[in-house]
């Protein structure tokens, strides 16, 4: 008598690697370009690629986002000239989809778009506009939560290096990224704007990321 196993594993490589590129901000202060980058965003990502289809993807992204009427399409905004400069802490977490078979384990330049979706969570410190117009700080910090969509390419430049090309637009559960809302209740007569309408925020950048971890393994006992 004889038992037969099979073990396999599906391209379970990791990779790890970095996101550079721009940030722009879509909300109560300043333009409403969808795409249009304007200060830098950094930051690392890491992935666990289940399948060659989908992957498990964490990264962490440092942005500057900056908001000014003076560029908005908008007369009334261009008349206002608010403006504000922030900074931005992004952890997200969620799943990658290839619209084809993107293993690594076999040999070959590959191609394919992608697609990402998940959760987001965003630190940045709270400000608000006082009567004047002047910018004020509320010497407090928040989280805003979020979903992220993000459409991409990517290509294995070498047998270890991926380099991908994205745009990830970030829907919010939150209204103060542009100090439009303030934190503090009692300030609620200072709000302006759109209350109804969440902020937004777009990444456009690059990403290269290393590839390791174990080749696909079929075996029989």
């Amino acid at each position: 008598m004889s038992i037969s196993f099979a073990q396999i594993s599906h391209s379970q490589i990791y990779e790890i690697g970095v996101f550079a590129g721009g940030s722009n901000f879509i909300g109560d202060v300043g333009a409403t370009n969808y795409i249009s980058p304007n200060r830098p965003a950094l930051g690392a990502i890491f992935k666990w690629n289940r399948s060659p289809r989908h992957s498990w993807r964490v990264s962490i992204i440092y942005a500057d986002l900056v908001g000014e009427d003076k560029n908005s399409d908008d007369p009334r905004r261009i008349a206002r000239d608010y403006s504000f400069d922030s900074n931005l802490l992004e952890i997200s977490a969620g799943m990658e989809f290839t619209f084809w078979d993107f293993d690594l384990h076999t040999t070959g330049i590959k191609f394919t778009p992608y697609l990402f979706s998940g959760i987001t969570s965003a630190y940045h410190d709270n400000f608000y506009f006082d009567q004047t117009g002047t910018i004020r700080s509320e010497d407090t910090s928040s989280w805003a939560f979020g979903i992220p969509m993000v459409l991409g390419v990517k290509t294995n430049i070498t047998n270890h290096f991926v380099l991908g090309m994205e745009i990830g637009a970030r829907y919010t559960f939150s209204d103060e990224i542009d100090g439009s809302v303030p934190d503090a209740d009692f300030r609620e007569n200072l709000s302006f704007g759109n209350t109804n309408s969440n902020d937004w925020y777009v990444f456009s950048g690059f990403t290269l990321t290393y590839t390791f971890g174990q080749r696909p393994c079929y075996c029989n006992f």
